[in-house]
């Protein structure tokens, strides 16, 4: 599992950084990409890495401000001519589905997928299968914004498959059995618990990516004990004052959401333009006073996010 940020600035492009766009990659876990936002020129962002579009199974669009959504229809479009033929589904807000389906509709693309849509009209779950569970909750926004709180199941240890070919278990069948935890009996009567060559079980992951939004109780609430963090950070905190009037938050506001959701890791992104290299770094460095696992990630970063076990 890993997260790329394809766009990491507000509000319109600069020469530094794109408009919102991040990407989860899911291809060891269901061979699928999930696309959170879909700023202008993210399918240009996608040209540079190594990301197919056929494989974006979902879409979490955070809320219908330009520099999240105006990507999305020609990127939807492009997909069908780059092999995409697997249905994809769209979550996001009320008006989602009537912009793009009336984007495609006059612009005349022909879509060869099918494209489900989920408009979220309250909180909670909005997706759920055995691997994945996705919530959601609004935030504080001056338009309905979301947050997506990604939650991956708890997945069973690991057969030992090098200590009991060292105890001539043959490989096969058995092998089936005493990963379900089975005994099993050898040909020379040596009985074989499978229990006991069942490694510990692999926590699941939890990722929160917010909208855009002020300080809000309910962020915390979608961060709570998350490994990943991904936060707005507008404005460094000496501009709090304009952060707040434009509904957004700063920095250390960040850092506050982090810390009471007793997060392990943040990473700030929605950059204003107005700041260049040396002072998102400056944004990094007093974040890192309060939270020192806290980074500003600027466009093609790429963070993995490692499975933990039992015992770590």
């Amino acid at each position: 599992m890993e997260l790329l940020f394809l766009g990491t600035g507000s509000g319109v492009p600069a020469k530094h950084r794109n408009v919102s766009s991040m990407m989860l990659k899911l291809l060891d876990e269901r061979n699928a990409l999930w696309l959170f936002d879909c700023g202008e020129a993210t399918q240009q962002q996608i040209l540079k890495t190594t990301i197919k579009p056929r494989k974006i199974e979902k879409i979490f669009i955070t809320h219908m401000h330009g520099d999240h959504i105006f990507g999305l229809p020609g990127l939807l479009s492009s997909r069908a001519f780059q092999g995409g033929e697997s249905a994809i589904t769209i979550y996001g807000p009320k008006g989602i589905k009537q912009y793009v389906t009336m984007s495609l509709k006059l612009s005349q693309s022909h879509i060869r997928y099918g494209i489900r849509f989920v408009e979220i009209e309250n909180e909670g779950i909005i997706f759920e299968d055995n691997q994945f569970l996705v919530t959601t909750k609004r935030l504080q926004h001056g338009i309905p914004s979301f947050g997506y709180r990604i939650v991956e199941k708890d997945r069973e240890g690991e057969l030992m498959a090098d200590k009991l070919q060292a105890i001539g278990v043959p490989f096969g069948p058995m092998f089936g059995k005493l990963k379900k935890g089975e005994t099993i009996v050898l040909e020379d009567g040596q009985e074989i618990n499978g229990e006991n060559f069942v490694g510990p079980k692999q926590k699941g992951r939890i990722v929160t990516i917010l909208g855009d939004t002020k300080f809000s109780l309910k962020s915390i609430e979608l961060a709570e004990n998350a490994d990943v963090l991904v936060h707005e950070s507008t404005f460094i905190h000496s501009d709090m004052e304009l952060a707040h009037s434009y509904n957004h938050s700063t920095n250390l506001e960040a850092v506050a959401v982090a810390q009471k959701a007793k997060a392990s890791k943040l990473l700030l992104t929605h950059i204003s333009a107005r700041y260049l290299y040396a002072d998102s770094k400056l944004m990094e460095k007093e974040a890192q006073t309060l939270f020192p696992n806290t980074f500003v990630m600027s466009d093609f970063t790429e963070v993995s996010i490692p499975l933990k076990r039992d015992e770590e």
